[in-house]
């Protein structure tokens, strides 16, 4: 090896011990890049008859899904009348640090969800939350410390679920509008397009200009980083608050949206991002099926897994939005999807709305945070020519709406109230 590359791969390793962040780290909502890409993952030669739990730690009611960055865990959960950031050492479930915040009780038709559903954003040695009434919460990574917090009562008709991006030096939450926080002092930087969603935000670069690309609520837009203005714009097909839900996909210049409408039925939609002059514009590549309410795809050489609008198991080509095989078999409320290498791993809900769960039917499911059922961790091979499973697991009672973190051989799960660790060996 010589002198050059020598110099190069020290810098690549002092650049990656200055962010702080290593492959199997969960930093935010659906990972480090936000697609559901799990690093570091070796899939058992056996796949054992159970996974073996470790630890089980409460952290409070809530669907928020856990984060993990170096041997740290970071959940955030509702415990009486508080929502409440926990630190935990990631291998013993050891409690670092707790930080508590008062906040009123979700009340109408989303009250069987009194917790929180936005995950924390960890970045920058700083933990960034949003809570059900719209707090923005700014904590230093190691104490818990209070860095800044905006209480600003700013929230959709079902409390948020939208989760933080933290770059660039700004936390960028979608609150009335999309809004840049400065990450060290909470300065508001930029407000950009209104129409609250459910659904997060994630990046993009197109032409070298970085984008925040989101939905609101009826339609999808491309926002510039640094100034908060609107690059592009699309009106979202169908209707209704569940269009909303999804996270954008994001291949290369071609975003791909998932806009459910209630239950069964909505549009999946993909569109190219160009330089138009100095403007940008936004084709539509196609449009196909949709996923359910509560999924969004993940994307793996080329092809689209998620959980079909009728909860099975699907894949599509993420080129043309051909569905190439469903499974048959119906599975719970909800599902996190994730590519693991090898392997698809997925994380849905108990068996069905009405059945075991105990729930209501309709558009929250359960209607609950703390269903009765039991939840399922399956594994099956990416393939584009039908669904074949390699394992499933039952893990404790939950609503299967918290993504799981996958790090080596550890699944991290968030249930109804506890965060669980369960190890394939």
């Amino acid at each position: 090896m010589n002198h050059r590359r020598i110099s190069l791969l020290a810098f690549c390793v002092a650049m990656l011990c200055a962010s702080g962040l290593s492959g199997q780290d969960w930093p935010q909502w659906r990972g480090l890049h936000r697609d559901n890409k799990v690093e570091g993952f070796t899939a058992p030669r056996t796949w054992p008859k159970a996974l073996t739990q470790k630890w089980s730690v409460p952290v409070g009611a809530g669907v928020s899904s856990p984060a993990l960055v170096g041997d740290k865990l970071f959940a955030f959960g509702r415990i009486g009348d508080d929502e409440v950031t926990t630190c935990l050492d990631a291998m013993s479930g050891k409690v670092v640090w707790q930080k508590k915040n008062s906040t009123a009780a979700v009340g109408g038709a989303a009250r069987g969800y009194g917790g929180p559903r936005s995950t924390p954003a960890v970045a920058e040695g700083k933990v960034c939350t949003l809570g059900v009434n719209g707090t923005v919460s700014c904590l230093e990574a190691t104490t818990g410390k209070i860095i800044w917090r905006k209480e600003t009562g700013e929230a959709p008709r079902f409390s948020t679920s939208t989760s933080p991006l933290v770059t660039d030096g700004k936390c960028i939450v979608f609150l009335d509008a999309l809004t840049a926080f400065d990450l060290e002092s909470g300065e508001v930087k930029w407000k950009g397009p209104t129409g609250k969603p459910y659904g997060s935000p994630v990046l993009m670069t197109v032409n070298g200009v970085k984008q925040v690309v989101t939905p609101t609520d009826n339609s999808l837009v491309g926002v510039n980083l640094s100034d908060g203005k609107v690059l592009w714009q699309r009106q979202l097909p169908g209707g209704g608050y569940t269009i909303s839900y999804g996270t954008p996909v994001i291949d290369g210049q071609t975003v791909i949206y998932e806009a459910p409408t209630k239950g069964a039925g909505g549009k999946s939609i993909a569109l190219k991002i160009e330089k138009d002059g100095d403007k940008f514009k936004a084709t539509e590549l196609w449009k196909g099926t949709c996923s359910y309410q509560y999924n969004t795809p993940v994307l793996r050489e080329g092809l689209l897994y998620g959980l079909s609008s009728d909860k099975k198991f699907y894949c599509m080509d993420a080129k043309t939005g051909k569905v190439l095989w469903t499974d048959t078999t119906p599975r719970g409320e909800a599902g996190g999807v994730l590519d693991a290498g090898s392997v698809i791993l997925a994380l849905t809900g108990p068996a069905s709305a009405g059945g075991k769960g105990g729930g209501k039917k309709g558009g929250f499911g359960f209607r609950s945070e703390t269903a009765k059922g039991d939840m399922e961790l399956v594994a099956f091979a990416p393939s584009n020519t039908g669904y074949k499973e390699l394992a499933k697991y039952t893990l404790s009672p939950g609503t299967g709406l918290a993504y799981p973190i996958v790090a080596g051989n550890r699944v991290y799960v968030k249930g109804n109230t506890d965060l669980t660790l369960w190890t394939t060996d």
